[in-house]
Formats: C-alpha cells, sequence, structure tokens
C-alpha cells in the first residue's frame, strides 16, 4: 500500500548471529541522507540568524526619546510629524518625500553610509560602508527605517577585506552589531560576526 521512506534508513550490511533486541542495535550507521539533511538544517539556522552577538541585551529605547515631534501647519497646530533624533542609515538611492506628505523626518546629518567595524579574531579595525539595517531590537518600525542604536544588527560591505567562503567565494555583505551609542559618539563602533 504504501512505499516505503528511502531515505533515512539503516544500513543493514553485516548480520550478527542471534536475534539482537532493538534497543540494542547499532543505531550509528544511517545512510548519507540523513547527514545530507543535518547539514541543509545546519544551513537554514544559520541563515535564520542565530547569531552569538557581543551585546545579548540592550536598553530598551523609548518612543519619546527616539521621536521629536514637529508641529505643522499655517498654526502649528498639527502634530502628526516625527523627526528622528538617532543615528539612521538611508540607501544610496533615497530621495525624500514632499516635504507637506513626509512623516518620520531623517535629517542628513545623522544620517551615516560608513562604519567602524572591528574584527574579533584579527583583532583590528576597517572603515566599512553599510548595506543596510538588518535588526534593531527595539522593533520593526526602527529597523525599516534605518535607525542606528545600540545593538544594531548591520550588513557591511566585507568586499575588501578578501573574506572567503569554503566554497572559494568572496564574501561580499557580512552582519555586525553596533556596539556604542552612535548618536553620542558621532560615529558608528561595531563587531563584526563571524
Amino acid at each position: 500500500m504504501h512505499e516505503e521512506s528511502s531515505t533515512r534508513r539503516k544500513v543493514d550490511d553485516e548480520v550478527q548471529d542471534g536475534a539482537i533486541p532493538a534497543y540494542l542495535m547499532d543505531r550509528e550507521n544511517t545512510t548519507r541522507a540523513k547527514v545530507l539533511s543535518n547539514t541543509i538544517k545546519q544551513k537554514r539556522k544559520e541563515k535564520a540568524g542565530k547569531w552569538e552577538v557581543p551585546i545579548p541585551k540592550v536598553r530598551p529605547v523609548a518612543e519619546d526619546e527616539m521621536f521629536k515631534v514637529i508641529r505643522s501647519g499655517k498654526r502649528k497646530t498639527k502634530q502628526w510629524k516625527r523627526m528622528v533624533t538617532k543615528c539612521t542609515f538611508v540607501g544610496p538611492g533615497f530621495t525624500r518625500k514632499p516635504p507637506k506628505y513626509e512623516r518620520f523626518i531623517r535629517p542628513s546629518g545623522l544620517r551615516f553610509t560608513k562604519a567602524h567595524v572591528t574584527h574579533p579574531e584579527l583583532k583590528c579595525t576597517f572603515n566599512l560602508d553599510i548595506i543596510g539595517v538588518k535588526k534593531n531590537p527595539n522593533g520593526p518600525m526602527y529597523t525599516s527605517l534605518g535607525v542606528m542604536t545600540k545593538g544594531t544588527i548591520i550588513e557591511v560591505n566585507v568586499s575588501e577585506l578578501g573574506l572567503v567562503t569554503p566554497a572559494g567565494k568572496v564574501v561580499w555583505g557580512k552582519y555586525a552589531q553596533v556596539t556604542n551609542n552612535p548618536e553620542n559618539d558621532g560615529c558608528i563602533n561595531a563587531v563584526l560576526l563571524v
């Protein structure tokens, strides 16, 4: 009726004399399919982004601290605009919305394109371009706005470091975690996640 699954099966090469109960059978000799599926699962876990981060817990940033209310309108009665008070990253092809419709204003003085990234094994620091903001621990809204606070995971361009994968391909983007408060220091310091 049902076909037997061919992927995970014991290798039954040598048959020993006398019957052996199931719990005493050697379970180490599984087929190659099991090994393959395990490596795929491992790769998936890595892609899912379960890193050992240098700063596991960060202080939550309140909305009042992150945004400043901007009054608009002829009589300054409307209060739906917000100005981001933290450092942000906007992509190279970014153009602002018309001021009338812009809800979140990201000041150009607080926009950053480069970060000082330290390689933990090489113990040296490189000035690398930021590709994007992967995850802000304070919430998805700050991630989509590109806000960089302490503990944020950013993606940096490591092509000039010459890092190579086991397959021999040159690594282009790698993740790093911001370790300082950029709005206080005027620069972004980060540690590469390797």
